[in-house]
């Protein structure tokens, strides 16, 4: 028998930066695409937990079969301006990668920064040049 999800100390650990605590009793109870919603959720929060830990290393190893690692690993990279990584994701087919890159260079260096990223990457995304060309005030 699987022992209850105490939630509240997990979010007690989260909040005092306990990393290894949060994420040992998250990742206990957390279940990629679960039909339990708490569980699913959990998943999701998990990656956030192993992503504020900065186990940067875990998201990549598990970015390659979880699609949510993938996008926390993504969002973290955007964060923290890291656009020769995001580069290297996008080039490799990560969608999630070039759209953070391109909003990334945008906001550095204006739609032709953007632009040029589309143009060595995928000129063939629609979605790609629609965001490099709008302005940062309807992001």
């Amino acid at each position: 028998m699987t022992a209850r999800f105490d939630q509240a100390s997990a979010e007690a650990a989260e909040a005092r930066g306990d990393w290894a605590t949060a994420i040992a009793l998250v990742s206990e109870f957390a279940e990629c695409y679960s039909r339990d919603p708490y569980r699913h959720n959990a998943h999701l929060w998990h990656m956030d937990l192993l992503a504020k830990a900065g186990l940067l290393r875990d998201l990549v190893d598990r970015a390659e079969i979880d699609v949510h690692a993938r996008r926390h690993l993504d969002r973290f990279l955007y964060e923290e301006g890291h656009d020769g990584v995001l580069r290297e994701r996008a080039q490799r087919g990560d969608k999630t990668a070039l759209y953070l890159l391109v909003r990334l260079l945008h906001d550095r260096g204006g739609p032709a920064a953007a632009m040029q990223a589309i143009a060595d990457i995928d000129v063939n995304d629609t979605y790609a040049i629609k965001l490099a060309l709008r302005s940062q005030s309807n992001w």
